[in-house]
C-alpha cells in the first residue's frame, strides 16, 4: 500500500501541473482503496484532507467542499451527480475521478488510477522503498490533518480539526483498546468519512489486513466471517442488530472482535451477538474525540453475574482511554462555564466531558462553536449520563431526546433498550410527543423481525408487565414502521421521527 500512497504525496511535490498547489484535498469516496490510499498521501504531503458522507444532502455536500476549502476533490465516479452544484459554483476546482478499480500498468480507467501509477512509478525509481519513500512534509506535529465534519442533523455540518498528534493517539488508543495485532484482518465500514475513527491508521500500523467493503451486504460479510479469517470489525449497533438477525447468521467457530460504536448498544444486543461468537468491545466517542475516547472494560466478577446484568454492564460506556484524560460528568444546572462533577452513585444525571490528548481543536472558522465546546476548559458531549462508583460513565440519552413526563425524566435510550427485548422486535426507537396533561409522553417507532407480525397495542400491554421499566414509562402508542431514518453511521435521526410523531413527511431523511 505503501507505493499506492504515495500518489498524491509525489503528485502534490512533483508535478507543478496537478497538485503541487493544492493545499486542501476533498474526498468523496466510499469505502474503497481510493480512500484508504488517500488519506495516507494526502497526510503525508503535509495537505489536509476533507473528507466527506457522501450520505449527505448533496447542499451540505457543497457547503462542507466550499466552507473546507477544498480546491482538488478525488470523488468516486458513482458520486459525481452529488457535485453538480459544486462544480457549477466552484469551476476552478479539478477533479480525481475513481473508478474503483485495481490499477495495474495497461489497464487504466481513470484519473485516480493514473495517479495510482504515477506513485507506483516514483516508488520504483526510489527503490521499491516502500513506507521509507513515503517522505512526510509535516512541519509540526499540531497542523491540522483533517477537517472533520459533523452530520449537521439541524444545522450546518461543523468542520471538526483534527491534528497529526491526536489522530497518532487515538490511532495508538485504538491498537490497544481493540486488541490489534499482525495477525489481524479487518472487515470495516466506516472508513469513508469522519477519518473511520482512525482505525485506517491503527490498523496499518500493526501491519493488519483491511477488507474494504463498498456497501453493507450482510450475505457478503458473513461469508467473510467464514471463511476469510476475519479478526475484527467495526460496525454500529443498527448494523450489529441487522447481521445479527440476517439469514446467513450461525456461531462462528473462532471468536470475531467487534468493536460497537456510533450510538449506545443494548443489553439485549450484546447478548445476541455473544452467542454468535462475535464479542463486544463497546467504544464510545464523538467526532470532537476522533471517534473512540472510552471503553467499557470487561471485568472478571461479571462473570458471575446473572446473564441479564452482565450484558447490562458490558453496554455502559465505561472508562476513559489510555491516551486520555478521564472521562467526566458534570451537572448541567450551573453556571455555564463552571465545571463541578456529580456524585459517583449511578444515579445523578450530568453531562459527560472530556479533556486530554483526543479532544479536537475546535471547530473550523467557527469561534463561537468551539467556545461553547469547551466552555470552562472541558470538552462538552452534550450526552447526559451517570457515573458509576466504580468510575463507569453510562449514557441515559442525549439532553435533546430525554422525555419528561409529569416531571418525572423518561430515558429514551432505557425504554429503547427494554422494547427490543420483545421476541417480535428487530428495533426500537422513542420520542416526546405533546401531551396535553403530562406535558409529554412517550411514543415509540418499531420494526418488526422477518416472518413475525405484532401490533402496536399487544406491545404495549406486554410491557406494562415488564418489570425493569416503571409504568410512567411505558409509551401509550406505538408505531410498527417497516424502517427507522438513521444517520450514515446509524445513529437513530430523532429529529426525523418527532416529525413523523406531528404527522410530518414521512421521506426518510439521511
Amino acid at each position: 500500500m505503501a507505493g499506492r500512497s504515495n500518489l498524491p504525496c509525489y503528485r502534490k511535490r512533483q508535478d507543478p501541473k496537478t497538485l503541487h498547489n493544492f493545499k486542501r484535498v476533498g474526498i468523496l469516496c466510499p469505502n474503497t482503496p481510493a480512500f484508504l490510499e488517500s488519506i495516507y498521501g494526502i497526510a503525508a504531503a503535509g495537505a489536509i484532507n476533507v473528507a466527506v458522507n457522501y450520505r449527505l444532502k448533496k447542499d451540505d455536500i457543497s457547503y462542507i467542499f466550499a466552507h473546507g476549502e477544498a480546491d482538488v476533490v478525488i470523488v468516486d465516479q458513482e458520486f459525481l451527480p452529488l457535485l453538480e452544484g459544486f462544480r457549477k459554483a466552484h469551476p476552478e476546482v479539478p477533479f480525481i475521478v475513481d473508478a474503483d478499480t485495481d490499477a495495474t500498468e495497461g489497464e487504466l480507467s481513470g484519473p485516480f488510477d493514473e495517479a495510482v501509477l504515477e506513485g507506483l512509478k516514483s516508488d520504483r525509481e526510489q527503490g521499491n522503498q516502500g513506507w521509507a519513500g513515503l517522505v512526510t512534509q509535516v512541519a509540526n506535529e499540531e497542523d491540522v490533518m483533517a477537517l472533520a465534519y459533523t452530520s449537521g442533523t439541524t444545522a450546518r455540518p461543523k468542520g471538526v480539526e483534527f491534528t497529526h498528534r491526536g489522530a497518532y493517539l487515538a490511532a495508538l488508543a485504538n491498537v490497544i483498546e481493540s486488541g490489534l495485532n499482525y495477525h489481524l484482518t479487518i472487515a470495516s465500514r466506516f472508513v469513508d468519512f469522519t477519518d473511520g475513527w482512525t482505525f485506517p491508521w491503527a490498523v496499518t500500523a500493526v501491519r493488519g489486513t483491511h477488507y474494504c467493503l463498498r456497501k453493507i451486504d450482510y450475505p457478503e460479510i458473513w461469508r467473510l466471517l467464514k471463511e476469510e479469517q476475519i479478526t475484527h470489525f467495526n460496525a454500529a449497533p443498527t448494523v450489529n442488530t441487522l447481521l445479527c438477525n440476517a439469514k446467513e447468521a450461525e456461531r462462528l467457530k473462532d471468536p470475531v472482535r467487534v468493536t460497537v460504536a456510533a450510538s449506545p448498544p443494548t443489553a439485549h444486543l450484546f447478548e445476541q451477538m455473544t452467542n454468535l461468537n462475535l464479542l463486544p468491545v463497546h467504544v464510545y466517542g464523538l467526532t470532537e474525540t476522533y471517534g473512540p475516547i472510552t471503553k467499557g472494560y470487561h471485568m472478571p466478577a461479571w462473570e458471575e453475574m446473572p446473564l441479564e446484568e452482565k450484558y447490562r454492564r458490558m453496554a455502559r460506556q465505561g472508562h476513559g482511554f489510555l491516551t486520555s484524560l478521564p472521562v467526566r460528568v458534570v451537572k448541567t444546572d450551573v453556571p455555564e462555564g463552571s465545571v463541578v462533577d456529580v456524585e459517583k452513585n449511578g444515579k445523578e444525571i450530568g453531562e459527560i466531558v472530556y479533556t486530554g490528548n483526543i479532544c479536537a481543536k475546535g471547530y473550523y472558522k467557527d469561534a463561537e462553536a468551539t467556545r461553547k465546546l469547551w466552555a470552562g476548559g472541558v470538552s462538552h458531549s452534550g450526552d447526559l449520563a451517570v457515573w458509576h462508583p466504580d468510575g463507569a460513565v453510562q449514557i441515559l440519552d442525549r439532553a435533546k431526546d430525554i422525555i419528561i413526563s409529569g416531571g418525572e425524566n423518561i430515558s429514551s435510550l432505557a425504554l429503547e433498550s427494554m422494547l427490543v427485548t420483545h421476541p417480535d422486535v428487530l428495533e426500537a426507537a422513542c420520542v416526546a410527543v405533546a401531551d396535553s396533561h403530562w406535558g409529554e409522553r412517550p411514543k415509540a417507532f418499531v420494526t418488526i423481525k422477518e416472518g413475525k407480525q405484532l401490533k402496536g397495542e399487544d406491545l404495549i400491554d406486554w410491557a406494562k408487565h415488564k418489570s425493569d421499566i416503571s409504568k410512567f414509562m411505558v409509551p401509550r402508542e406505538v408505531e410498527i414502521v417497516t424502517e427507522l431514518p438513521k444517520t450514515s453511521t446509524g445513529k437513530l435521526q430523532k429529529n426525523v421521527l418527532r416529525e413523523w410523531a406531528k404527522g410530518g413527511n414521512r421521506t426518510m431523511a439521511k
